[in-house]
């Protein structure tokens, strides 16, 4: 059956993609993508697809714009092939933070970025660990939400000692988040009090848990900038923690967050590559987790209809 499945992938993350089709066997769908003078998109699929099972791989990171635009024209392209269903593999959907109306006159974007993908032609929807789960309940197609969880975990055990080990929410909001790592790893946890003043300056209030004298690892969604990291750094230093590490799902980086890692007194941050990260955009204590087996059987399992949430039972 494999010869009616189709991976593609946009510019934003082609090496996840190529590990992707690496795990299910098949090669990397060809495609051309280019700009006009005029800074115009083109895209043309360049193989048959008609009546074909296709995926699209395009992670909305840096730059975002660009980026979404491009997967809603390849979708748009493959639907006027004949695609017989076009799934969307987002492995970062960086506009789930915009998930409620939490100012005047401003948009869902989270919602109206669901409503474009199916206009464009998405039948389907794939995606890992959305900052605002009920982002999910935005689309009106099949979606299947991956978790990157005991992917993290899994390396954690093998490579730290966790027996004065605590979990720490980056705050009250990744309380439940932080908990599965938790639960995952059977250690305890302890959350951050914590108030965003902005969209990269927040305020740490209080620790609630037991840190002092532990080692501890901050767990998030993603990295962006970096600034609330370093705040709660900052906050369970004052306590008198023991080391520090970081985890999360996605590790956008952006703006000054590889020089605060960098200078930061974190023994170790493990994130996976939901977002491609170049070289030159990695502090030292990087580790990047490819989450490409894990979207590859996804990928496989929804092509063939069996149960893609069996694979976290």
């Amino acid at each position: 059956m494999q010869d009616q499945l189709k991976v593609f992938a946009g510019s934003s993350n082609r090496p996840l993609a190529q590990e992707i089709c690496d795990y299910i066997g098949i090669p990397l769908g060809a495609v051309e993508i280019t700009r006009f003078a005029n800074d115009n998109i083109f895209v043309q699929i360049q193989e048959n697809v008609r009546e074909k099972d296709v995926f699209v791989v395009q992670s909305l990171s840096y730059p975002v714009s660009e980026h979404i635009m491009e997967m809603l024209i390849m979708i748009d392209a493959l639907r006027s092939a004949s695609a017989r269903r076009i799934t969307a593999v987002i492995p970062y959907f960086s506009y789930a933070r915009s998930d409620k109306k939490d100012h005047p006159r401003i948009s869902i974007t989270a919602r109206l970025l669901a409503d474009l993908l199916e206009t464009a032609g998405a039948n389907r929807v794939l995606t890992m660990t959305l900052h605002s789960p009920q982002v999910h309940g935005f689309f009106r197609v099949p979606t299947d939400h991956l978790t990157a969880v005991p992917i993290v975990c899994d390396y954690l055990q093998r490579n730290l000692d966790l027996s004065n080990v605590v979990a720490l929410a980056a705050d009250a909001g990744s309380a439940k988040r932080a908990g599965e790592y938790a639960a995952k790893l059977n250690i305890p946890m302890a959350f951050v009090d914590k108030r965003r003043l902005g969209d990269a300056a927040v305020e740490v209030r209080y620790v609630v848990g037991d840190v002092e004298g532990k080692d501890v690892i901050v767990f998030d969604d993603e990295i962006a900038t970096g600034g609330s990291l370093i705040a709660t750094l900052h906050a369970i230093e004052r306590v008198g923690v023991g080391k520090m590490y970081a985890g999360a799902t996605h590790g956008v980086f952006c703006g000054p967050a590889p020089e605060r890692i960098a200078a930061s007194p974190l023994q170790e941050v493990v994130v996976t590559n939901t977002v491609h990260i170049p070289p030159e955009r990695r502090a030292p204590q990087v580790t990047i987790l490819s989450v490409a087996s894990l979207f590859g059987e996804a990928i496989k399992r929804i092509h063939t209809g069996e149960s893609v949430g069996a694979l976290f039972v």
